[in-house]
């Protein structure tokens, strides 16, 4: 049998909120296999991106949070580890794609400076030697013109481009789970799709596990292998893709089920 990559056991998350503690994610348990593809789905606000932040031990900016439970990556527990050795695992080891690239992009570094840094830090390549791989990652998530497109700054990429840039960023150091949080929300239907196709490719031509984060079914379905359904800080269904889309048991993942707009149903006369 195969040891998962990553283990989750009875995580807890607790917001401090005037003064008073919130409990978000309510003792959740789940595995991810090495190469494995596993969404997460449930409303806003039901846990899942505090979830996905966990495993990074990032915090919301400005929040304070408590952990509790176990996350074990390759049998190291990340709530117990140092912040040297959490930084040298966020982007080397794991690494996330947020759903809002322009706030996630420094806006004042080129995009290629900003994928330097990653090689540079974590690959420890020369300035040079970064370069030259930046501009074939650029390339490889389908940037044109890399090497004149690595001297320009966010702004002077649209919503789709700016994503592609923090794909690349993300995968820069080849990293054994990608975390993808809402990776498409910001983007429109078409550009959405072409997104959601290169991470498919990359995850498949990289090796990395997958783990997407969606408040949509219609996003899951051919991404991923199994799914885990989030309502108030909980998984209150999980299962492999197909059974569960044919068969949902719990009364919560039938109505997120209904709510997927369908192309088979013929609408009446206007």
């Amino acid at each position: 049998m195969v040891e998962p990559l990553l283990s989750v056991r009875n995580l807890t998350a607790t917001f401090e909120r005037h003064g008073a503690p919130a409990r978000v994610v309510n003792g959740i348990s789940f595995d991810i296999a090495p190469g494995e593809a596993v969404g997460f789905v449930g409303e806003s606000g039901c846990g899942k991106s505090v979830t996905a932040r966990a495993i990074l031990r990032l915090a919301p900016e400005g929040s304070s949070i408590a952990w509790g439970g176990h996350i074990l990556f390759r049998g190291q527990d990340l709530l117990r580890l140092d912040d040297a050795a959490m930084t040298d695992i966020r982007g080397r080891h794991i690494a996330m794609v947020f759903q809002d690239p322009m706030s996630s992009l420094n806006p004042v570094m080129s995009v290629g400076a900003q994928i330097d840094d990653m090689l540079i830090r974590h690959a420890g390549l020369s300035r040079r030697a970064a370069r030259r791989r930046a501009i074939e990652l650029l390339d490889l998530v389908g940037i044109r013109e890399p090497a004149s497109r690595a001297d320009d700054h966010p702004h002077q990429f649209s919503g789709g481009m700016r994503q592609r840039v923090l794909i690349a960023i993300a995968v820069s150091c080849q990293p054994a789970l990608l975390i993808a949080d809402e990776p498409t929300t910001a983007l429109d239907v078409t550009v959405q799709a072409q997104i959601l196709r290169l991470l498919m490719r990359l995850r498949r031509e990289l090796g990395m596990a997958l783990m997407l984060i969606t408040h949509d079914f219609g996003v899951i379905a051919g991404m991923v292998e199994r799914v885990h359904v989030m309502q108030h800080g909980a998984i209150v269904e999980t299962g492999a893709v197909d059974p569960l889309f044919a068969a949902p048991r719990h009364a919560y993942t039938r109505a997120l089920l209904a709510a997927v707009p369908r192309l088979d149903t013929t609408a009446g006369p206007a």
